[in-house]
């Protein structure tokens, strides 16, 4: 997951994705889904380590949490999060350990077959893996799309549809997944975005060419409005093995 960077993301990731209103709308999704509240929980791809910290204080749940990024561990660990560096697909506990698995905007960075076959691994027999990811029909929408003209294809060979999801956790031997959909309006500053263009905040910048990168930051800095309003996507799937 450290191959485009998180590390040198770890500094700023919080201040550029803020824990206001609609990232606990998701949280709550992801509980009443999942059915997390109590539960034995394992995060794969922890990041900073606040949606495993919220599920410990508000859920009572004992969670342990992986990343593959040193700097985001550290991060989490500061939180006073259980969290320990490994990848989703080479997970560091027995078989059957868990009541959930639980992976927040993180299985695009993930090969998937091996990761939800370790997410089978690691939970008890009845016990599920939960999801949540952006959705793919929101790509040709997304707000800085205009300015970099290979970005949406190449996310969207990153997301998997909500079809495709289902199909790959009946691979890694999963039930029939639930699935629901939730659309966010969001809100931005001018200032705000550019610095998410500028810091290269979303992995997918990483995977631009130097010159695309470069001629769409230049035309954003030239363009970009004062407020930015956009849809954002999610898909949540949650499977029993």
């Amino acid at each position: 997951m450290n191959q485009i960077g998180f590390d040198e993301r770890a500094a700023r990731y919080d201040e550029l994705r803020p824990v206001d209103e609609q990232w606990w709308e998701v949280f709550a999704s992801l509980v009443r889904i999942g059915n997390l509240r109590g539960a034995r929980v394992l995060e794969v791809g922890c990041g900073t380590g606040r949606l495993a910290q919220g599920l410990a204080d508000r859920e009572l749940a004992r969670v342990w949490a992986v990343d593959a990024s040193h700097a985001m561990v550290d991060k989490a660990r500061s939180l006073g999060v259980n969290a320990r560096v490994a990848r989703g697909e080479a997970l560091p506990f027995k078989a059957g350990w868990f009541d959930a698995v639980v992976a927040r905007m993180v299985i695009h960075l993930l090969d998937r077959p091996r990761a939800f076959a370790e997410a089978r691994r690691v939970v008890a027999p009845g016990g599920r893996l939960v999801i949540a990811t952006e959705d793919p029909a929101t790509f040709d929408n997304l707000w800085f799309g205009g300015y970099f003209p290979s970005l949406a294809e190449i996310d969207r060979q990153r997301f998997p549809t909500a079809d495709a999801l289902a199909s790959e956790l009946r691979a890694a031997g999963f039930g029939e997944a639930t699935i629901e959909q939730l659309q966010q309006r969001r809100v931005l500053t001018r200032e705000h975005a550019l610095d998410i263009l500028r810091t290269k905040a979303y992995s997918t910048f990483s995977l631009l060419s130097d010159d695309e990168y470069a001629d769409g930051l230049a035309r954003a800095e030239r363009e970009q409005p004062e407020t930015v309003e956009y849809s954002f996507g999610w898909i949540f799937a949650a499977a029993e093995a």
